[in-house]
């Protein structure tokens, strides 16, 4: 799955990049609508890059859509640019800080929340972690849509159009409950299998020992205390 923001940009757009961090003397929530973020301060000198990708996506005359790595020529295109977000284990992000998208797909985030017995606040949190709610993004390892599905996971889901958002959240909300089913309701256990797969929980008898999964779970339970305060 992904894990991080992602940027996407058409041609003659200015795009930005991922949001920015507030000050922990911030008083006021900042909310955000789908696809609006802020700049992240500069990184110290010192500090590591994290790694990028670049995913150029062009429509054929013919209608299909066409991924390069490369940049399509004479024709207009979309740059889908993956940078580590929620789960970037030096993200100098302020995460009890970062604003919040308290009211996109609200009706879809409430409709599979009731269907799966799901705290909307954790679906709107773990949207928020794998995709920074951009349905579109697709991930370097092929996961794809606001909640970052496997094309496995798609299938044995019975997704059609796995960008498509409500057929997305429907289902990354259906593989939530049943892995907070298969962890007796333990609710980081479900996040980093949701993260690692359950194989990797199951073999560690518990939050396996990567860096990135460990990242991923702290900050989605950060994420999931803010939006139950906002709702």
């Amino acid at each position: 799955m992904l894990r991080g923001a992602v940027v996407i940009c058409c041609i003659g757009v200015a795009c930005s990049g991922i949001a920015q961090e507030n000050t922990a003397d911030t008083k006021k929530q900042l909310k955000l609508k789908p696809g609006q973020v802020l700049h992240q301060a500069a990184p110290a000198a010192n500090s590591k890059p994290s790694a990028q990708i670049a995913v150029y996506k062009s429509v054929k005359a013919d209608g299909t859509a066409f991924f390069s790595d490369r940049q399509p020529l004479n024709r207009p295109y979309q740059l889908l640019r993956f940078d580590c977000f929620a789960c970037d284990p030096v993200s100098k992000i302020n995460w009890h800080t970062v604003p919040l998208y308290v009211k996109p797909y609200n009706r879809i985030i409430a409709k599979a929340a009731t269907e799966h017995q799901l705290d909307p606040a954790l679906i709107r949190a773990v949207i928020h972690a794998e995709s920074s709610f951009r349905p579109q993004v697709i991930s370097k390892k092929g996961a794809v849509g606001l909640m970052q599905l496997m094309p496995q996971t798609s299938a044995t889901l019975g997704v059609q159009d796995a960008n498509h958002p409500e057929q997305n959240i429907n289902a990354g909300s259906r593989y939530l409950a049943q892995l907070l089913k298969q962890h007796n309701n333990d609710l980081t256990l479900a996040l980093a299998a949701y993260n690692a797969g359950p194989g990797n929980v199951k073999r560690y008898n518990g939050i396996p020992p990567f860096a990135e999964t460990q990242a991923y779970v702290e900050r989605v339970v950060i994420l999931h205390k803010r939006y139950q305060q906002q709702s």
